[in-house]
């Protein structure tokens, strides 16, 4: 199991609010020329969505002490890496993008990132969760953004924080109680092993083990033993009573999910900080907490992600971009872009900042993280969310029983990996 990426969560109140977004759009820092090119611009940079006001400050610093122009363009974070791929190779791809932790492996694996040159005190900064997202085979190949973890959104207006349930037990009570046609109680994908494995990993499920240096282990798979299971078996009976609507579940699950939560007809939702802003917005005044208990006494879990800066391989200033990355994620810089995004950054010395603790979401998200665990990063990894997640609907929709749907993934998951090995 992979005791080793928990417990490097310990203690990480720079577990953080990350957004991302539907849709791409540009934002352009500097002018000026790019010295020795025909591009109008030295450093092109990919910044998550809606989120270039956050280092709009620390770009002109640099613009200003290196003599450069910085070039930033908005795009969907998640989006990137298949951006890069394309445009990389034709030139137009971005020096410095930021990403999703768990792609850096499939990343390396493409020669799609540049190694850094980061020296172990600039490692020390981060969170060590954080900065272990980063490095593959003892190398490193980004620095740590923020990171993001689910929590409780709940409903002011329908339900107080003192009336909340304590366990999903509970809330599958009060479920019960307040459903009809236009009310739920609380809703999950738990259709989704992003959302389920909060609850299928206290139950002793896992989805790689680790080898005896710690790392990965693509060969040993635990989400069909008995504890995968057994969560499955819970997650069944929440779907089974009819708390969940049906619309829940499959690819428009998320869309369905979020807008019951900002209609106001869900009196609660597990999901994660990129709908603080979204949730504000739609009108809903609601508070934010740790996820519950669950029915075997044990905290729900939920996977950590971590957002990075890193070198495309294809940057043809790969020294600059390198000081660049390293520049925008110090302590100080940080630090300002919390204050302007809400993305609370992976620098460990920031765990006890005022200004980040008095935040009622990086409270919950603090907390929540005690119980998180890394999503894995390896290329191994882009093999299992297909299968599982179809696992997990057959189990939902009622076509399937956890002892079946689960072993079949798992074998579905086991050939996909062997096939990318050979």
């Amino acid at each position: 199991m992979k005791k080793g990426k928990n417990l490097l969560l310990l203690g990480a109140l720079a577990a953080g609010l990350s957004a991302c977004g539907p849709q791409d759009s540009s934002t352009t820092n500097g002018s000026g020329s790019s010295k020795g090119s025909n591009k109008d611009y030295d450093l092109l940079v990919w910044e998550d969505q809606s989120k270039s006001a956050g280092i709009k400050d620390a770009v002109k610093a640099f613009e200003e002490e290196h003599d450069v122009t910085i070039k930033v363009v908005e795009k969907a974070y998640a989006d990137q890496l298949e951006d890069l791929r394309l445009d990389g190779p034709a030139g137009t791809g971005a020096d410095v993008i930021t990403i999703p932790g768990d792609q850096i492996g499939t990343a390396v694996t493409e020669g799609l990132l540049k190694e850094m040159d980061v020296d172990q005190a600039t490692q020390d900064i981060y969170t060590e969760a954080a900065m272990q997202s980063q490095i593959v085979d003892s190398k490193v190949y980004g620095l740590p953004k923020a990171v993001e973890t689910q929590i409780l959104y709940y409903n002011k207006a329908l339900i107080s924080e003192e009336e909340l349930p304590e366990t999903t037990d509970e809330w599958l009570t009060y479920s019960k109680k307040v459903t009809t046609d236009s009310s739920y109680g609380l809703l999950a994908l738990w259709d989704q092993i992003y959302y389920a494995q909060g609850v299928i990993g206290p139950y002793g499920g896992y989805v790689f083990g680790e080898d005896a240096d710690g790392n990965y282990d693509p060969n040993d798979i635990g989400l069909a033993n008995d504890g995968a299971i057994e969560g499955a078996a819970y997650i069944k009976e929440f779907y089974d009573s009819g708390v969940f609507p049906t619309g829940i579940i499959g690819e428009q699950g998320i869309n369905v999910l979020d807008s019951l939560f900002t209609e106001g007809k869900a009196a609660a939702v597990i999901s994660g900080p990129w709908n603080l802003e979204p949730y504000k917005e739609a009108g809903i005044d609601y508070g934010v907490k740790e996820l519950p208990m669950l029915g075997n006494n044990k905290h729900m879990g939920s996977f950590i992600g971590v957002k990075s800066y890193n070198v495309s391989s294809y940057s043809q200033n790969a020294d600059l971009a390198e000081e660049f990355v390293e520049f925008i994620t110090n302590e100080e810089n940080s630090k300002v872009r919390f204050e302007k995004t809400a993305e609370i950054p992976a620098v460990e010395a920031l765990a006890s900042d005022s200004s980040i603790l008095k935040s009622e979401s990086a409270a919950a998200i603090a907390e929540q993280s005690k119980y998180a665990e890394l999503t894995p990063g390896i290329t191994a990894m882009n093999s299992v969310w297909e299968p599982i997640d179809s696992a997990l609907q057959t189990i939902a929709t009622g076509k399937a029983e956890p002892e079946t749907a689960l072993p079949q993934a798992v074998e579905q998951i086991k050939s996909a990996i062997a096939a990318t090995q050979n």
